[in-house]
């Protein structure tokens, strides 16, 4: 169910603002146009996940620190953080709080990819009185998310943040599948 604006916590307002990477002002037309005849609540956040998974290209060669969901929108290319910054924007503009987050997404459950394991960027809505995971760069259900962050965008949840020149010497993420005979039940 999505919620009217008066009736959402106060803390959760702040998912419906523009932010540096979000701008929820300028997409606002677009979103409605593109997305204001679909149902509220799930089947818009679905309609906007499919939209954006089907319309965007990955692509690490032409990632910057710079794009936004305009950008994206008018590019029509991207790496994760970008298909959620879209997102989270269509989302907001059509009164449907949401946030960034960070974190590792391993290849549990699906084929393994052809890349070592990466950060990963997804998002959640805010719906029904609780936030949902939503992934609009693999619009699949995906299983094994480690979430480090959350946030109104990368902004928030950056991985790493450094001060000057830096150089990356390694990076390595493993993640597996913990067997049913090891899982800690709530």
């Amino acid at each position: 169910m999505q919620h009217a604006a008066h009736e959402l916590p106060p803390e959760v307002l702040r998912y419906l603002m523009p932010s540096r990477y979000c701008e929820v002002d300028l997409l606002a037309p677009i979103a409605l146009d593109l997305f204001g005849n679909t149902e509220p609540g799930w089947p818009r956040v679905e309609a906007i996940c499919k939209w954006v998974h089907e319309r965007v290209s990955f692509s690490y060669a032409t990632a910057r620190p710079t794009r936004g969901a305009l950008d994206v929108f008018t590019e029509r290319v991207g790496v994760c953080r970008d298909f959620q910054h879209l997102a989270i924007t269509f989302c907001r503009c059509l009164n449907i709080p949401a946030r960034y987050a960070a974190g590792y997404l391993g290849d549990i459950g699906v084929p393994a990819a052809p890349y070592p394991m990466d950060f990963s960027a997804w998002f959640e809505v805010y719906l029904g009185g609780r936030w949902w995971s939503c992934d609009a760069r693999h619009n699949a259900r995906r299983i094994g998310r480690v979430l480090m962050a959350t946030g109104l965008d990368a902004t928030d949840a950056a991985i790493t943040t450094t001060f000057g020149a830096a150089t990356l010497t390694h990076f390595e993420v493993t993640s597996d599948a913990v067997p049913d005979s090891l899982a800690v039940s709530a």
